[in-house]
């Protein structure tokens, strides 16, 4: 994808900047977190300097894919009803796995490349994957989706490409982390814990799971 020329040019622009992984989540944490519906194109993330996990790491997948990386997303997928899905920007080096994140929450963001297989990169988010109520809510993960089929929609500068991305992303199946007897013996998030990944979160973002 050349960025070069307008409205691509803008983004090229920001890109040239962001020279690794670790530049590239650095500028994700740069922006403030919104929780809205809207999920915004890299282009409009850039231009509005704000956004959330999906959106986030659609720019970060774009900005990966300018460094010579493969342009690929994973859902990570929460008990239903308790908690947000959390969507990664994934990279390999020397075949390892890492990831780059924008969150709420401090322990979902970056990961180095040092994971063998994306469940070792997925689980590595279970004990800070965690909703008010603190109560741990990964349950599963998706297969990459290689973005580069959908750039006839103009993903990075549209919406309305981002939307045909999102049905596809949300469309895959999702592959346990976890099984039902784990799931109902797991504890609660300790206190100190809980305080640490909530440092510097966005209230009015946070996912509000149903009173039971």
């Amino acid at each position: 994808m050349n960025f070069e020329y307008p409205p691509h040019g803008e983004l090229f622009s920001l890109f040239r900047q962001l020279k690794t992984p670790p530049d590239i989540q650095l500028y994700l944490d740069s922006l403030p977190y919104i929780g809205e519906e809207l999920n915004r194109s890299p282009l409009r993330v850039m231009r509005d300097r704000q956004c959330h996990c999906l959106d986030g790491a659609l720019l970060a997948a774009l900005a990966l894919e300018q460094l010579g990386f493969a342009a690929r997303i994973i859902d990570l997928v929460p008990e239903p009803g308790t908690d947000d899905d959390h969507v990664l920007a994934i990279f390999q080096i020397n075949g390892c796995y890492g990831a780059i994140a924008k969150s709420n929450f401090v322990g979902l963001r970056y990961r180095e490349p040092i994971y063998r297989s994306l469940r070792e990169l997925a689980m590595s988010y279970f004990e800070v994957f965690f909703n008010i109520k603190g109560q741990k809510t990964l349950r599963a993960y998706t297969r990459p989706l290689n973005l580069a089929r959908y750039d006839r929609f103009d993903w990075q500068a549209t919406e309305t490409g981002v939307e045909k991305v999102t049905h596809a992303l949300y469309s895959l199946k999702p592959v346990a982390l976890v099984d039902a007897a784990q799931a109902d013996g797991l504890s609660l998030v300790d206190k100190r814990s809980y305080e640490a990944g909530m440092l510097g979160t966005n209230l009015d973002g946070l996912y509000k799971p149903a009173q039971r």
